[in-house]
């Protein structure tokens, strides 16, 4: 979801576990009650971890809210420690590790996305009387390269002249292009872009169905700025309101997308002398993005395409293939997928898993799958919901001990060290290996050891995955919160993280830890505040 933040910093959590680890207590005799100076957090640190989890659980950002954990022995299943781990949670984006899994189960590693051009009608040489058809089955890598190669390849197949038009066949999937209760206000932004068999990635990181837009300053204040969009499409409107500003002014550019259509307006000013302010923005319908892009390859290509509209369709059975594109593997896929927490891949994935099982890409079809899978590897389904892919719906409900039960089971299937390899790593700052959890737990004992996914949208916040303590036993644990109002809660995730891996250390390795968490930025609902989008972690802009 989207947010919007001021830059006020709190980190309650850890000061409550450095009062738990810091201050040694001074008890004469064990059956004596324990002087004023021993705090309950520094007892319950002595007692051992089920009680310093307590205590980081009793944190006063959860007052009035609800806070989950179970850990479980990675290797025995025993449970180590359960804070209300029966009870349902909204997951965000640690949904995407029951999708992925399903995914990964369902398809296999080797699968992939497959576009093709097909010809229908006749041919007199270099002239089809008749009309291509653009068939796509999801594929979230194709960008405007790809669809140059297709062109490439129906020129190549002796196409110069097409009398009728170029016809998007998305029936892969079904309609429905927005999940269920996905709020109308996140729509414009590239976590909510809109779903189809047909769609376009803008940038190397394969976000699909989105536009990107650069604003350049011109060369002094108070002149126009330069909009550009990538890929550069027609397909988008840009009324461009922007301003340059004096050198070293503040940036307030505002990128925003008129609801229900293709058209962007842009304010605000970006200051001279500054370099190109970026923002992605999702495309009102991929489908027919996707069929403008091949349309304009053919065009430059030289083709003559003799009908300017662009309808939806079905490829004929006689229609004759004459161009083809493989996405990559699900295998190369799943780190950019889960690394970097992307919604539109859990979409796609879950209704492809609908098509291969039921014939149906739809969601409800994929879901099917999905709960069909946590069913047979241990999971009380039940006692979920699922309602989309990525857990951008607040219809989702999991609960941690679910979420235990398959992070355990699926370290059993063969594809688990492949899996377990794209998510993202703690305190590692390589974005393709660190992820969500690149700026997160560094230099601490759940640094390059934590994988996990994280999960993020307005009052919900969760982190579930796998860690080494200090005796060597790996632990499976998740965390979930929902209903917080005040603060960043990340913070105490981190601070259980850390409490985990250095499990079986000395007190003072904990204490130390625990200092190096940085301090959370805080939360405030301000509609005015406008987000500066470069300088935010993407579990401050999406559900991830």
């Amino acid at each position: 979801m989207r947010h919007r933040f001021s830059r006020r910093t709190s980190s309650l959590a850890a000061a409550a576990l450095l009062a738990a680890v810091g201050a040694a207590p001074v008890v004469a005799d064990r059956f004596d009650a324990a002087p004023t100076t021993t705090t309950p957090a520094a007892k319950a640190a002595a007692a051992g971890l089920p009680d310093q989890l307590d205590a980081l659980l009793a944190d006063s950002r959860f007052a009035g809210a609800k806070a989950g954990l179970v850990v479980r022995n990675a290797a025995t299943g025993e449970v180590v420690y359960n804070r209300n781990g029966g009870q349902r949670f909204a997951p965000a984006s640690n949904e995407k590790l029951l999708t992925s899994a399903a995914a990964v189960d369902t398809l296999g590693l080797d699968y992939k996305f497959r576009t093709t051009v097909h010809a229908a009608g006749t041919r007199a040489g270099t002239v089809l009387t008749g009309n291509l058809y653009l068939k796509g089955t999801g594929d979230p890598t194709i960008n405007a390269a790809g669809f140059d190669a297709l062109a490439a390849q129906v020129v190549a197949a002796g196409i110069k002249s097409v009398k009728g038009t170029v016809i998007a066949d998305d029936t892969w999937f079904d309609a429905d292009r927005i999940g269920s209760e996905w709020a109308s206000g996140d729509e414009q932004y590239s976590y909510a872009a809109q779903i189809s068999a047909l769609t376009v990635a803008a940038n190397d990181v394969n976000d699909t169905g989105i536009v990107q837009v650069g604003v350049k300053p011109g060369a002094t204040a108070g002149t126009a700025t330069t909009v550009t969009l990538t890929p550069a499409t027609n397909y988008v409107t840009i009324v461009n309101n922007a301003t340059t500003g004096a050198a070293g002014s503040a940036i307030s550019l505002a990128v925003n997308r008129v609801h229900g259509n293709n058209t962007l307006i842009i304010t605000g000013s970006v200051p001279a002398g500054g370099v190109t302010q970026t923002r992605l923005r999702t495309v009102e319908e991929p489908t027919g993005y996707a069929t403008s892009l091949l349309r304009a390859a053919l065009v430059k290509r030289g083709v003559t395409i003799s009908a300017n509209t662009a309808p939806r369709g079905t490829t004929p059975a006689t229609a004759t293939q004459v161009a083809v594109r493989d996405s990559i593997t699900l295998r190369q896929l799943l780190p950019s997928f889960l690394k970097l927490s992307n919604n539109g891949h859990a979409e796609i994935l879950t209704k492809a898993m609908g098509r291969k099982v039921s014939n149906q890409g739809t969601w409800a079809a994929g879901l099917a799958v999905s709960t069909t899978f946590l069913r047979t590897n241990g999971v009380d389904t039940p006692n979920l919901r699922l309602a989309d892919g990525s857990g951008l719906s607040r219809l989702d409900l999991v609960t941690p001990e679910q979420m235990t039960v398959l992070l355990r089971a699926v370290q059993a299937k063969p594809w688990y060290a492949t899996w377990l390899a794209a998510l993202p790593v703690a305190g590692n700052t390589d974005p393709l290996i660190g992820g969500t959890l690149a700026n997160r737990l560094g230099g601490t004992a759940a640094a390059n050891n934590l994988r996990g996914k994280t999960g993020s949208m307005t009052s919900v916040s969760a982190l579930s995955g796998y860690i080494t303590d200090a005796g060597g036993q790996q632990l499976i644990f998740s965390m979930f919160s929902n209903d917080w109002v005040a603060s960043s809660v990340k913070a105490i995730e981190d601070s259980v993280a850390v409490t985990l891996a250095n499990s079986g250390a000395p007190a003072a390795t904990l204490k130390k830890d625990i200092a190096r968490i940085p301090k959370q930025r805080a939360r405030t609902n301000d509609p005015t505040t406008e987000i500066d989008e470069r300088t935010l972690e993407c579990s401050w802009v999406k559900a991830c």
